[in-house]
């Protein structure tokens, strides 16, 4: 089982404003992360969203915890019907014209169903950060809402 937290990190050729933003507008975070009904970068703020399989689908559970404008968003992330927390944490550093992220995800020995393995973390992030945020930034997609 591993104990660390898991970390990807990945830079965006895209000003810091405009990332920060497509972590913490709903509307924009529906182009690339998940389906989410409302959301606000507000410490308290509680959000869900539905993800998984078609054949497992599970409800997120989150709140907003801490929040440093286009510097740090962290939350707490559980799942519906188990106890278990765990906590997401975006970082944000400006390299001139392009950002870095680093996302850290914490907490993730807390889960012991099979469903939710370390593996299936990397991959869900590693693609989330790396391919859907980094295309949707990068490909133009989101220049119409800046």
């Amino acid at each position: 089982m591993k104990t660390q937290p898991l970390v990807v990190e990945q830079e965006f050729n895209a000003p810091i404003a405009l990332v920060w933003r497509a972590l913490t507008e709903k509307e924009l975070m529906n182009k690339w992360y998940f389906d989410i009904a409302d959301f606000k970068p507000e410490v308290g703020f509680k959000f869900h969203f539905k993800g998984g399989q078609e054949d497992k689908c599970y409800v997120h559970l989150c709140e907003v915890l801490e929040v440093i404008p286009c510097k740090k968003l962290k939350y707490s992330w559980r799942y519906e019907g188990y106890h278990r927390l765990s906590f997401v944490t975006f970082e944000l550093s400006s390299l001139g014209e392009k950002t870095k992220v680093k996302l850290i995800h914490e907490g993730l020995e807390s889960f012991t169903h099979q469903d939710f393995a370390w593996e299936n973390f990397v991959d869900g992030w590693k693609y989330l950060i790396h391919e859907s945020l980094k295309q949707y930034l990068e490909n133009g997609k989101a220049l119409r809402y800046w």
